[in-house]
């Protein structure tokens, strides 16, 4: 065996587990996508409205960026942003009245956030093959009679939250998330994650989505998707004017 062959044999040895795994978390994403109503509906999904546990609203041009979010403020006072959520730049308004300096800077900051919060309780299984998600299969459980692939996400340095991890558990038969677990970078690394069902899978223009959250560990706690909806067409005043959108 010459030296070059004997180094490139390790190699694959060593490589071997790894790939296989990798192998099992591209083989579970695919069944996922295609569940979901495949990369092609999804690419072709303009906008997306839908409102987080009522307290805010959203709209999005997922093709362009544009974001439009409501709700109340604490104080009472009812806010409405425009931005860009590619930009991160945009105009904010409280009780009708634009906001200005750091008052505008927080309320976009705000909506930001809030965006990337919600959207992620009501698109997770979209997003698990995103740029620098590190996806690995985490095996299979059975769970009240039904089998589980497990696949577990960590991020690079993305997003506002980078030392979340996440456990989809996608339901062999359906390919859909039928239940997710999580430990954010904020709870005790070693503690138990926090365990949700999402329930309620239905067809959104040509997209699967689940409106229905549920608490399965540590309390019982509902959260709902609300006023789901997805569109071909939106008037630009939607993400231009403050107005109440008709």
């Amino acid at each position: 065996m010459s030296r070059r062959t004997a180094v490139f044999l390790l190699t694959l040895l060593a490589l071997a587990p790894l790939s296989a795994q990798a192998q099992d978390a591209k083989a579970v994403a695919a069944h996922v996508q295609k569940a979901l109503g495949g990369k092609e509906a999804w690419d072709n999904t303009h906008f997306i409205k839908f409102s987080f546990a009522g307290r805010r609203t959203h709209w999005w041009d997922k093709w362009s960026g544009r974001h439009r979010v409501e709700g109340q403020t604490k104080d009472g006072q009812k806010y409405v942003v425009l931005e860009n959520i590619n930009t991160k730049e945009g105009t904010a308004w409280l009780d009708g009245k634009k906001a200005e300096g750091d008052k505008a800077k927080e309320l976009l900051e705000g909506a930001y956030g809030a965006w990337v919060n919600d959207t992620y309780w009501l698109l997770m299984p979209y997003k698990i093959q995103d740029p620098g998600v590190n996806l690995a299969y985490d095996g299979e459980e059975k769970i009240d009679g039904k089998t589980y692939d497990k696949l577990a996400l960590s991020f690079g340095n993305v997003g506002l939250t980078p030392g979340d991890r996440y456990w989809a558990y996608i339901n062999r038969d359906t390919g859909l998330m039928d239940r997710w677990a999580f430990i954010l970078q904020d709870m005790p690394k070693d503690g138990p994650p926090s365990v949700w069902g999402w329930d309620g899978w239905q067809k959104y223009g040509n997209i699967m989505l689940a409106p229905h959250r549920s608490q399965l560990t540590g309390g019982d706690r509902k959260l709902e998707l609300g006023d789901i909806a997805v569109y071909d067409k939106l008037p630009d005043s939607v993400f231009a004017s403050p107005e109440a959108v008709k």
